[in-house]
């Protein structure tokens, strides 16, 4: 509404600002402003207080009829009557009597129609901040009417018990190796002492992909992000890359002195980190076994992952360090020495560019966050034991932890609010693998107690209800060789 639309006389206008100079504005042709009214400004804020609601023809609620009466209303004209209530309430506030509630000295009362006082609707006043606990569409608190709302949706829940349970013989307990990941091809690969075995979710077949020898053993797999190429760290400082499709070793390089603990790729490079405290960046088109050396770490170098982006890599030792590397350094561009114990379990957010989360050990037990963009640290959650793995939902703000001693669980937690989701039991030793399995639903951990679990902790992309499909009709134990 404008205000020159106002059936108040111009001389009961009362404006409630100190007089100020006219600002300078286009007349509309439709508007001839008295030369004796000042003009304030083109915008005007409502006082609801002093409206006139005669011009929106919405008047106060009549007196309540006699029982008589009231016994044959019409359901329309009741419908109607609460109808134009909760509109009054929501356009004008309940300060003004409308509300049905009792009254209270803080309300003003209403300002009749035949008021002899009977100014303006626009008026100057000083902007009020929302509540924020009124984010209802037409705006008005939740106790100005009473007015039912749709209950909050309940947590949603995740199932307590694996669905699929492995057996997987001389699977080693040892904090510092990476020996389960889960390819974008749906297969899960396994290093059991001296050997590599594949599992395929689809199928469960499960299939030997090589055989070290009796003076070597696995101590970490890593597939490439697309494609069949898995990575094998073994304890004589050699990375081998098999080809999982034909069961055939495509080359074996070498640059570690001692066992190569983590291995991460990015789109075209693959990272491993080693005992002998360094990290090799290798590119397997290339000639040589490594094209770069990343020096920092003063102990083993135990965790390593690439950010979605691929342009940053984070790594964490035994040195109780957080370093993160760009993909030309050779020294951390940034360290964070917060943790008090190995730092092994690390994480890049999918959905959250430059945030990190890292997870300490025994002696620490925590996980912090790190944003790298600003390099600062962000939160620190102290879980109670030790912290062996993180990995991020990709379909929703959620991430999962494992755990050691001393109490071997795994956490399934809400980003940023870090509440428990779920805390999920059944390994009898500290639950030191963990893999997300390509459709972001289900995990499977591994333990010292030579079982792989698997759980379906994750919603769907596309329904948070949608069961994981894989693995889901065949349950029981079975063997993985």
């Amino acid at each position: 509404m404008n205000p020159n639309q106002s059936s108040s006389p111009p001389s009961q206008s009362t404006p409630s600002t100190p007089k100020s100079p006219p600002h300078p504005t286009t007349p509309s042709p439709y508007y001839h402003p008295s030369p004796s009214r000042p003009i304030y400004s083109d915008r005007f804020i409502p006082c609801r207080s002093s409206s006139n609601f005669a011009l929106f023809d919405i008047s106060p609620p009549p007196p309540p009829p006699p029982p008589s009466d009231a016994a044959r209303a019409d359901d329309t004209s009741s419908s109607s009557a609460a109808y134009t209530a909760l509109l009054r309430t929501a356009l004008f506030g309940s300060d003004l009597g409308f509300s049905g509630g009792p009254s209270t000295p803080d309300k003003k009362g209403f300002v009749s129609v035949n008021s002899p006082v009977n100014r303006n609707i626009f008026r100057f006043k000083s902007e009020t901040r929302q509540s924020l606990h009124s984010l209802t569409p037409l705006g008005f608190d939740d106790h100005s009417i009473n007015v039912s709302h749709s209950p909050v949706k309940a947590p949603r829940k995740v199932p307590r018990s694996p669905y699929k349970v492995l057996d997987a013989p001389a699977l080693q307990d040892d904090f510092y190796l990476n020996l389960v990941d889960w390819s974008s091809h749906n297969v899960l690969a396994v290093g059991l002492g001296n050997c590599v075995y594949l599992w395929n979710a689809c199928s469960s077949k499960v299939t030997k992909l090589c055989d070290l020898g009796a003076d070597d053993s696995v101590c970490s797999v890593g597939w490439a992000q697309r494609g069949t190429n898995l990575a094998v760290g073994t304890s004589n400082g050699k990375v081998q890359i098999w080809d999982a499709s034909r069961c055939k070793r495509v080359r074996t390089m070498e640059g570690h002195r001692l066992r190569v603990g983590a291995l991460a790729w990015n789109s075209s490079m693959l990272s491993s980190g080693s005992r002998d405290k360094s990290i090799l960046q290798r590119d397997p088109r290339a000639q040589e076994d490594f094209v770069s050396k990343l020096s920092g770490h003063k102990s083993e170098v135990c965790g390593l992952k690439w950010s979605y982006d691929n342009r940053e890599l984070a790594s964490g030792g035994n040195d109780n360090r957080l370093f993160v590397w760009n993909q030309h350094s050779t020294q951390p561009v940034l360290k964070y020495c917060e943790h008090t114990a190995a730092v092994k379990a690390i994480a890049w957010s999918p959905h959250i560019y430059g945030l990190l989360a890292s997870g300490g050990g025994t002696a620490d037990r925590c996980i912090r966050f790190w944003n790298t963009t600003t390099n600062s640290h962000l939160s620190c959650m102290d879980t109670g034991s030790q912290v062996c793995n993180l990995v991020w939902s990709k379909n929703v703000n959620e991430l999962v932890s494992t755990h050691g001693y001393s109490q071997n669980q795994i956490i399934v937690w809400r980003y940023p609010t870090m509440s428990k989701l779920a805390t999920l039991t059944g390994h009898t030793y500290r639950v030191l693998y963990l893999a997300i399995s390509p459709d972001g639903q289900t995990i499977v951990t591994g333990a010292g107690d030579e079982t792989l679990r698997f759980w379906n902790v994750f919603p769907s992309p596309k329904s948070q209800n949608t069961e994981s499909e894989i693995g889901a009709s065949s349950f029981g134990r079975t063997h993985i060789r």
